[in-house]
């Protein structure tokens, strides 16, 4: 049965938590641009919505360089804000005025959401009977698991994969006598090592460590690690490393587990209870962002997303020689992996040729170029092999071993999720609260039990 297109009142609002004429008020743009509106004779116009900064604005437009070579009868305009939280807001204010672009990015936690309420076009026949994106193994395996639904139907591609990896300076490394930690399997640090190395690699400004007596925790000369928790796909890969789960076969938000508690808890106590890892609070009172601490030797390791190397590299970290490696895990090596999705939007009046853009984005030569800049890790299996992986590891952007990221240890400890339908406000409400507390010093059984019971009523309504 065909969805309807209709975007309700009442999922417009449970997503963006704002009316559609107090967006439009607020002077956010309204679907095309003036420029739209201008029309070659034999061409057909599509619009691209979506977000970036200038390395994201500098590939899409290259593309649609590329793009149009091939397709002369096709123009692509690209209408690009710079947050992904603006960008997703105005959309939504699209889809309630009918002004909404014919392809689009879509946030990962809102993909479930529009492909449901129909604003998405199924495009399953369409790479199922595509002679390269229709290849068995084309993909990662992991891609058909975030992007088909309950009946095995894509209503988009996913963009590529980012996951978490450590950042470390080699050099502190090295004045501690401890081997950094890689992707191989015999080089993960399990949590009792990972803690041991963190101790010995954090020192206050008279040289004790965080386990001799008369440590001072409040000034800190160097600390061991930063593992935020505020960007959620940054601790996620430690809940299932615990055995939890973010999302359960159910689709409800599983963080009130005994696993889960106890993975954040574990997170939490990195700053509160071993002293190893600065409050958010003590990098904001330093000014220094997790780059530049690690280049100055403030910070032993950063555990950030990998699309941070395309600018925590080789080439921009100056005074610091940079490594890279997994992060620590806790029963079992676990990285949660995910990225925005690409779509056609289901009001398209040219279905066919946003089909054409959509499928250009997920063949090598659009994924390449960001591959090559160290924001994104490559979602084609052909980009994994010994001659794939010539095409995109760049000298100086990526480290010597960052072959090992992509070709052993995400394919074997990779997961991701299905995020479901009524997650934002979900999300928004009662799960962004409670991280915030956590990362406040609030212990996780005091706050994440009640917000994951509330987040999941609003779930389950969307359900029935």
């Amino acid at each position: 049965m065909k969805q309807s297109s209709k975007f309700s009142r009442r999922n417009f609002l449970k997503m963006s938590g704002v009316s559609a004429a107090a967006l439009a008020a607020s002077g956010l743009p309204l679907g095309r641009s003036a420029s739209a509106a201008f029309r070659l004779q034999g061409v057909t116009n599509i619009v691209f919505g979506g977000w970036g900064a200038t390395a994201e604005d500098e590939g899409v437009q290259a593309a649609i360089v590329e793009f149009e070579k091939q397709f002369p009868n096709i123009a692509v305009e690209w209408q690009n804000t710079p947050l992904a939280s603006d960008y997703m807001q105005q959309l939504l204010t699209n889809f309630a005025a009918g002004t909404a672009p014919d392809t689009s990015f879509i946030t990962s936690d809102s993909y479930e959401t529009l492909a449901k309420g129909g604003q998405l076009m199924d495009i399953t026949d369409r790479i199922m009977n595509d002679e390269l994106l229709g290849q068995e193994g084309y993909f990662f395996p992991q891609e058909a698991v975030r992007c088909a639904d309950d009946n095995g139907r894509w209503h988009g591609i996913g963009s590529t994969w980012v996951a978490a990896q450590t950042y470390h300076n080699l050099a502190v490394f090295d004045e501690a006598g401890i081997t950094p930690p890689g992707f191989k399997d015999d080089e993960l640090w399990d949590w009792d090592t990972f803690l041991e190395n963190a101790d010995q690699l954090t020192i206050d400004v008279n040289g004790r460590h965080p386990s001799d007596s008369g440590f001072d925790p409040d000034n800190v000369q160097r600390w061991a690690v930063d593992w935020p928790l505020g960007n959620f796909v940054l601790p996620v890969g430690a809940i299932y490393s615990n055995g939890g789960t973010w999302i359960d076969e159910n689709g409800l938000v599983a963080l009130d587990s005994p696993e889960a508690m106890e993975a954040l808890q574990k997170l939490q106590d990195l700053v509160y209870r071993h002293h190893v890892a600065p409050r958010t609070a003590a990098m904001a009172d330093l000014g220094m962002t997790n780059t530049q601490m690690v280049d100055n030797g403030r910070l032993a390791m950063a555990i950030d997303g990998s699309w941070a190397l395309s600018w925590m590299n080789p080439s921009t970290v100056t005074h610091a020689t940079l490594g890279t490696g997994a992060i620590p895990y806790l029963k079992e090596p676990k990285d949660y992996m995910q990225a925005h999705f690409h779509s056609v939007i289901n009001s398209t009046a040219h279905p066919d040729e946003a089909w054409e853009w959509v499928r250009f984005l997920a063949t090598p030569f659009y994924t390449l170029s960001f591959m090559k800049i160290g924001l994104w890790l490559p979602s084609q299996m052909s980009q994994v092999t010994e001659e794939g992986l010539q095409e995109w590891l760049t000298p100086g952007i990526h480290p010597d071993n960052y072959a090992d990221f992509v070709t052993e240890y995400l394919p074997k400890h990779g997961v991701v999720a299905r995020i479901p339908d009524g997650y934002i406000e979900a999300d928004s409400n009662y799960i962004t609260p409670a991280i915030q507390a956590i990362v406040n010093g609030t212990p996780v059984e005091e706050v994440m039990p009640e917000a994951v019971r509330q987040a999941n009523e609003i779930i389950s309504s969307m359900q029935h």
